[in-house]
Parts: structure tokens; sequence; C-alpha cells
């Protein structure tokens, strides 16, 4: 999306808001909703096609499933917005080493999996079916993928998982409301608009979804790795969810970003897999 495209979406948004608040409100959220990245590309198919393939449903949206085989664990792979089960593939090849059990996802309108609206709730639900099926002990999350499998513990308390690896996690999902509407300029008929939607539609409002409630009650052990410079998710996000995830070791990296992808990340995650 170029710079001037999203303050020429707001300001349309903000028109239809002095008429039509709900309306207004709908195109927001439908905005916020569908992914415009994420697709699996040739290239990401010759990799992906090293693992055997399945689908698991949830009402109705069919999520694509990769499994590597191995004896020891079985690993969760849950990735974040406009992603795909691809981003895993170093950290894929190194688990492969160790002989663990390996299943990644596609997440709802991403990669090979079906519908054309993502949200964490929904997200969520889709990771408690794929906790069920493949029955994991560990499950490793990046960005709000890592929130949706902690939303997905707390709403249907799986015991099997015992580990959490949380990369780039945001703690609170009004935060990242509130980063979506700066972002695109909108006006407060919006945003309280934005917020009486997801009253509606979710019978909470976004700020429901916070580290205060969902990781108070989780008694698994975890690391959280996030990046002091990670200007998607800021850094401040990482100590909320360690304030509230008392079970948990957090890890600073600098100069990484948000993607989290290096060596040093994925030697923090294998120590604490042997541990």
């Amino acid at each position: 999306m170029s710079k001037l495209l999203p303050q020429l979406l707001g300001k349309t948004i903000n028109a239809i808001s002095y008429f039509q608040p709900k309306l207004a409100a709908k195109y927001a959220v439908k905005l916020f909703s569908t992914p415009q990245k994420g697709e699996i590309t040739a290239g990401q198919k010759d990799f992906l096609s090293t693992a055997v393939q399945d689908s698991i449903i949830f009402e109705g949206i069919s999520i694509k499933t990769y499994l590597w085989g191995g004896s020891k664990e079985t690993i969760l792979l849950v990735h974040g917005w406009e992603s795909n089960a691809f981003r895993w593939k170093d950290l894929i090849e190194l688990l492969q080493k160790e002989d663990y059990n390996i299943v990644a996802i596609d997440a709802p309108a991403h990669g090979s999996s079906s519908n054309k609206i993502f949200n964490a709730i929904l997200y969520s639900e889709c990771i408690n079916v794929a906790v069920k099926t493949y029955k994991p002990s560990v499950v490793i999350g990046h960005s709000i993928g890592a929130t949706a499998s902690i939303i997905a513990q707390e709403n249907h308390n799986l015991p099997l998982i015992e580990k959490n690896v949380l990369l780039g996690a945001p703690s609170n999902l009004a935060i990242s409301v509130k980063n979506y509407a700066t972002f695109m300029g909108f006006n407060k008929i919006v945003t309280k608009a934005v917020d009486a939607y997801y009253l509606k539609h979710f019978k909470q409002l976004p700020g429901f979804y916070c580290a205060e409630n969902f990781y108070k009650n989780n008694e698994t052990r975890g690391i959280i790795i996030h990046d002091k410079k990670d200007k998607i998710i800021s850094y401040r996000e990482a100590l909320d969810i360690k304030r509230h995830y008392k079970n948990a070791e957090l890890i600073k990296t600098v100069g990484l970003g948000h993607r989290l992808k290096s060596e040093d990340v994925y030697q923090h995650i294998l120590e604490f897999l042997k541990t």
C-alpha cells in the first residue's frame, strides 16, 4: 500500500462517517482485516512441497497444514500478519536436524488457507483446532500469531501445551487498532464506531484482548523475544507481556526489527526447547 493510498482511504471513510458511522466502521474494520500480502509464491512452494500437506476445518474455513515428521516433541509454528508458513523455513531446517515433529499452518486469508478476512479471534479458533488435531507440546508464534495462540489457550484450556515461544508479540489489540487508526488518519467518529463494531460482533472491545486478561492464568513455560527497535510492535508491549506472564523469560534483541530472523534468535529457541 503506497503512502498516499491510506490517507485517501482514511479521508473517504471519514467523510462517510458524518452520514453513516456504522457503515464507515464496517469499511474500516474490513480494511483492517483484509491482508494484502501473504500468498505463497512459486519459490516458496518448492520448500513447502517437502512437507506432508493437509487441511483442517473451522466453520467452513480450510486451514492448510504442513507436517515435517520427527521422533521428538511436536512443535506448532504460527505465523503473523501478511505472511505464511514459509516464513519458518530457516527455523524448520534447524528443528529438522534435531528431529522434532514440526507442524506449520497458514492463517485464514493467508497462504493456501481459505477465507478473505483475518483477525486474531478467528485465528485463535483455528489454532485451537490445530492443537487438538496435532497435539503439540510447544507453540512458536510470531507477532499476532503469538497473541492468537495465547488467546486460544485461555479460551479453550489446552493442557497439552507446555511451552510457548513469543516472537514480537503485541500485548493489547487496542494498541494495534489505535496504531491502525492513526496510520489511516481516522477521525474520532470512525474510531468510536470501530469500537462499537467490535463490541457488537465480538462481544468485547479490542482492549479486552490484553496481556492482563490472557496471560495471568497461563502456567506454561515461555520465552518472549522482542527487538528493542521494533517499529511494528513496540518493545513496551513485550514488557507488558512479561509483567503478566509470570513463567516466562524476556530476551531482548537489538537491530533485528520485527521479523526476528537470525541465528541468535533460533539458538535461543533451540536452547529453550532442550531445557
